[in-house]
């Protein structure tokens, strides 16, 4: 009995010091960091290239992680930016003040108010007029305006874009090639890039003055030139080349955007049909019978049905351009 209880206790105490061995040879190295010494140990003293490779991995994980950051500081900055009347004013390329602004309104919503009243002659449509002329007209007269603005601005951009990538590969700095295009591009870009120039002589960088760019063109063209930009600032990198392949993409961008408007041109087509059919149907029953057409504003009742069957129509307007117009 007392051979075999002996033989129980150094069984047990062989296999405790084997698990106790196991965890330090397995465990320790990896609570310890000699496993991450030996690692980087091992890098120093492995051949050249080798240690070439792994170096790289190491500055692409770091790259990796600086542009994340500087991504995510430049979408968070420009989402708390907020466009303020005289910001729609400079997107629509227009020299007018906020006072100036308010008093085309007020005369335009006087202008509407007046029509209604006098081919109505009831003064809630004339007030309800004068309300929509009043805030709707001046404010659909800027997006009008700031779209064919756009519009331009996005034709000439990857040419403005080349004549970056072609300056600094001759070996001109990047306010130099800036420069040039502010005082040789055509209309809106030379504008918008001697704003940038001037930004930059008040003590901006070049960086925070391209973010400034975002707000009079808040497209995604401006957008991707800006991220470029500041990352290249801050993680470096071949500029030229960033630029080269932005500038294929936004021509990529506008032949899409032109093959997309070649398909849904027949949409488009069918729906500006659809919705100057009841005008046109309408103007050719009066010509017909105008005593059967003028009950509809000369009567309560024709009143009330012409301001539903407007609400329909801006309601049958709107689905059929959002379902035709497709952004990329």
């Amino acid at each position: 009995m007392n051979v075999i209880g002996v033989d129980s206790l150094l069984l047990v105490g062989l296999t405790t010091v084997s698990v106790a061995g196991m965890l330090y040879v397995f465990i320790y190295p990896l609570l310890s960091g000699e496993a991450k010494a030996e690692k980087r140990k091992a890098v120093f003293m492995a051949p050249s290239e080798t240690r070439k490779i792994l170096e790289k991995q190491v500055d692409a994980n770091a790259r990796r992680k600086q542009v994340t950051d500087s991504l995510k500081e430049i979408e968070a900055r420009n989402k708390r930016k907020k466009v303020s009347l005289e910001g729609r004013i400079t997107q629509a390329g227009l020299n007018w003040s906020r006072r100036q602004f308010v008093i085309y309104s007020l005369l335009i919503g006087f202008a509407c108010g007046t029509a209604i009243l006098f081919l109505s002659h009831n003064p809630i449509f004339a007030v309800g007029a004068a309300i929509a002329g009043g805030f709707g007209v001046p404010r659909w007269i800027l997006q009008f305006a700031a779209k064919r603005r756009l519009k331009k601005f996005i034709e000439g951009f990857p040419d403005a874009i080349d004549i970056i990538v072609r300056g600094i590969k001759a070996g001109l700095p990047l306010a130099d090639c800036l420069r040039v295009i502010a005082s040789e591009a055509e209309e809106p870009i030379r504008t918008e890039f001697r704003m940038i120039i001037e930004a930059q002589a008040m003590g901006l960088s070049v960086g925070e003055a391209i973010d400034r760019l975002i707000l009079r063109m808040p497209i995604s063209e401006t957008s991707f030139f800006s991220i470029v930009i500041n990352i290249q600032q801050k993680a470096g990198g071949n500029l030229s080349e960033a630029l080269g392949n932005l500038a294929g993409v936004l021509r990529d961008r506008k032949k899409m955007k032109g093959k997309i408007a070649a398909l849904s041109s027949e949409a488009k087509a069918s729906a500006s049909i659809i919705g100057a059919l009841p005008f046109i149907v309408g103007g050719l029953v009066y010509l017909t019978s105008p005593g059967y057409m003028r009950l509809l504003w000369t009567t309560p009742t024709g009143q009330m049905v012409m301001a539903v069957c407007a609400v329909w129509m801006a309601f049958g307007i709107y689905v059929m351009k959002k379902m035709i117009n497709f952004d990329i």
